[in-house]
């Protein structure tokens, strides 16, 4: 019987079925990173929702597991050594997952690094600039007089986007033919801007050719759309 004494989110979120990994999200575009990964990858695991909007990640149960309080995050109990383990940035999780099962994250030390790299291109510069532009575009922030925000994180999310343009120029995933978690980190967000921030206007979006065409792909595939709904919203 694993034993998640030693995780007091399972108090708030009991586990039905310990022995399998504890996911807590909610269907973000970070949130779907790791729902897509496990499907993607078929580990068996038991997906808990989180409601964001009533502040439950600030709870003290979610924060003995993500001092940060955002999702996503899990306990895996088959951890190092066969320990259990708590992990919190989509990332680091995405990273763990891969190396844990040997899926969607090359062998090659040269490929491994490179699609690391893209990972961490996604974390530190496509969901902030995605994000803020969200905030200004389409929520509170479009009703600042002082329209300087709105105007640099648009210009800077249509500047991302012709990164990854040239980047998939020629090449049908971020890896080449290989799909791998550089897509899977990518995925919920470029989703985001055409979608629910209702952005793909001011971004020039029509202007792409290889962005879109890659989302269309990844959007096709099953694990994809299964993980976009993991787990219903409260």
């Amino acid at each position: 019987m694993t034993d998640f004494s030693g995780f007091p989110i399972t108090a708030k979120w009991p586990a039905k079925n310990p022995e399998l990994l504890q996911l807590y999200s909610v269907p973000t575009p970070n949130g779907v990173k790791v729902s897509i990964m496990l499907e993607e990858i078929g580990l068996p695991y038991e997906p808990h929702a989180i409601n964001i909007m009533t502040n439950e990640t600030w709870g003290p149960e979610f924060l003995s597991l993500n001092p940060n309080g955002k999702i996503p995050a899990i306990i895996d109990p088959d951890g190092p050594g066969g320990k259990p383990i708590g992990l919190f940035e989509s990332g680091a999780i995405l990273i763990y997952l891969a190396e844990k099962t040997g899926k969607l994250l090359s062998a090659d030390p040269v490929v491994r690094i490179e699609t690391i790299q893209w990972v961490f291109f996604q974390m530190a510069a496509v969901g902030p600039m995605f994000g803020q532009l969200g905030f200004f575009h389409k929520f509170a922030g479009r009703e600042y007089e002082d329209k300087r925000p709105f105007e640099r994180y648009r210009a800077e999310s249509e500047r991302l986007l012709n990164v990854l343009e040239t980047r998939l120029t020629g090449r049908q995933w971020m890896m080449g033919d290989d799909y791998s978690i550089a897509d899977i980190a990518l995925i919920g967000w470029v989703r985001n801007i055409v979608g629910f921030y209702e952005a793909a206007e001011v971004v020039h979006y029509d202007r792409l050719k290889s962005v879109p065409a890659w989302l269309e792909r990844a959007l096709a595939r099953p694990a994809v759309q299964r993980g976009l709904n993991i787990p219903a919203r409260p």
